[in-house]
């Protein structure tokens, strides 16, 4: 049953998308279209706006929903290849032009976290917003050193909004566990609690900005990438301050062109960045959509925004880098072996089988450039094999998953004629090497080293009260083997004794009986 709060946020998204004119897309699906003709009842239906196209009505919506679905909106936006041009056009657009809150509010919140004025923590403040975005606004100001800097403010009550949200979906995703076939498979709770975790975190900006700052230091003196510094002294859990950069925005190609970006480049260092925060660090920047990152002429990334990030645990990591290398050298039996042993799919699945799949879904895609390929039909074919060989969806991976495909996105509006394959292939190689090679196994060694040195003088020591403890677990074996033994006759005797009172007890009463 759901609950009355929940019940309202339903009737609210509905309203919002009728208001919104979107009321007609929804009724066109296949689920509404026995009920279209209720249309007639909505108001919308005879006042609606013409002049306004579906995109843009589909991002005042988002919009209007709050900072879940902008988010949605955001992660859509950078797959062009799932989308129609109109609409995908518009939902770039929620990267950094969500409505902002008034700055009256916003200092209100800087100084109430800070415990003093505005004017006593900053040399100069502007009032008017940098950009707003759906869970913060930014706005700019200057240190009394003379540093520019940008200064990050949490919307007002917009952890209460993201809870019912959340809410709503964990109802969902219950509802869909108790009528879906299919969501065993798919995990929607597990998965929602995912997201709750990843979006809950970012309301901390003392740990984005810890996350900001390991970063900096993995890429610290990088040709590639550069991440802003953090001015730890004005950061709070609802406000963080940080060095203000400048770049132009990953998502203004026609800027970017006149500027002499390299295409190539960016696209080859955007997959390079990708596999090293994933692989060698294990730690990666999760919310690489195009409000995010910026281009400092001609091919060096800057990346702000570190609300989101990711690691994988060792197996998971491993399990992924063999995939992957198995994957670009087309060795399918490989890739089927490693999910059956990763538990992603059955034991019972016949990997001959499972590789035909693969290959099937795989080989169509091999060096083709990223304008070649159709992602959407591939996704279709991924679908339908995971559904075929029941294959679990895994939690942990989701964020893996989404910064894939926004690199993936990136890529394909940077440059379409990158090989993903090539360019990926070595760095993994390289990878894999240094961690599963004999090297890497020496270095592992020579690294356990100091502890072995530290704890040799213990070790005659420790053999000692091993024997000693194994003599005297021998010596309370045999103990308890004897007294088994003698609770073993103790209960046969007084199971023989029972017997014979048994058989007595029955010839008395059957004397009994007879004589009476």
């Amino acid at each position: 049953m759901i609950r009355p709060k929940l019940l309202l946020r339903l009737i609210h998204i509905n309203w919002v998308l009728v208001f919104h004119g979107l009321d007609e897309l929804v009724l066109k699906t296949h689920l509404f279209r026995p009920v279209r003709y209720l249309a007639v009842f909505s108001p919308n239906y005879w006042f609606r706006n013409s002049s306004d196209s579906r995109g843009a009505r589909i991002r005042r919506a988002l919009e209007d929903l709050g900072p879940i679905y902008v988010k949605f909106g955001q992660a859509l936006s950078t797959r062009r290849d799932l989308l129609p041009d109109d609409i995908a056009d518009e939902l770039v657009k929620l990267q950094d032009r969500v409505p902002p809150f008034s700055s009256e509010i916003a200092r209100g919140i800087i100084e109430k976290e800070l415990g003093m004025p505005i004017d006593e923590a900053f040399a100069e403040f502007d009032a008017e917003p940098l950009a707003s975005a759906s869970v913060a606004q930014v706005h700019t100001a200057v240190l009394h050193s003379g540093e520019n800097v940008v200064v990050k403010v949490l919307r007002p009550d917009i952890e209460s909004r993201i809870r019912s949200d959340i809410g709503l979906l964990y109802e969902l995703a219950h509802f869909a566990e108790r009528f879906w076939s299919d969501a065993r498979r798919l995990r929607p709770v597990d998965v929602v609690a995912e997201f709750e975790k990843t979006t809950l975190d970012e309301l901390d900006l003392v740990r984005e900005a810890a996350n900001a700052a390991k970063l900096r230091r993995n890429f610290e003196n990088s040709d590639i990438i550069y991440v802003p510094e953090i001015h730890w002294p004005l950061t709070r859990q609802k406000v963080l301050v940080m060095e203000r950069i400048s770049g132009i925005p990953v998502g203004e190609i026609e800027q970017l062109r006149a500027g002499g970006a390299d295409f190539k480049l960016l696209a080859e260092r955007g997959v390079e960045i990708f596999f090293t925060q994933v692989f060698r660090d294990n730690f990666f920047h999760a919310d690489m959509h195009p409000g995010n990152i910026f281009v400092d002429l001609p091919a060096k990334y800057i990346a702000v925004d570190f609300g989101i990030v990711g690691t994988l645990s060792l197996s998971d990591q491993h399990y992924l880098a063999e995939n992957f290398l198995a994957f670009f050298n087309r060795d399918y039996r490989k890739v089927a072996e490693m999910h059956v042993e990763s538990g992603w799919v059955a034991e019972s699945t016949r990997i001959e089988e499972f590789e035909s799949a693969i290959r099937s879904v795989c080989e169509p895609i091999f060096e083709k450039p990223l304008k070649d390929i159709s992602f959407g039909q591939l996704l279709l074919r991924l679908f339908q094999t995971a559904r075929r060989f029941d294959m679990h969806v895994q939690p942990q991976l989701v964020l893996l998953q989404k910064t894939l495909l926004n690199i993936e996105g990136l890529g394909r509006q940077l440059y379409p004629d990158l090989d993903l394959w090539q360019t990926a292939k070595p760095f993994l190689e390289k990878w894999f090497h240094q961690r599963v090679g004999p090297k890497a196994k020496i270095d592992k060694i020579i690294k356990q080293l100091p502890e072995f040195a530290e704890q040799f003088p213990e070790i005659p020591s420790l053999i000692y009260k091993a024997l000693d403890n194994a003599a005297h677990a021998k010596h309370r074996a045999e103990m308890q083997n004897r007294e088994l033994m003698l609770l073993r006759e103790q209960m046969e005797s007084n199971h023989r004794r029972t017997v014979w009172a048994m058989l007595i007890s029955a010839v008395v009463i059957s004397a009994a009986v007879l004589f009476q």
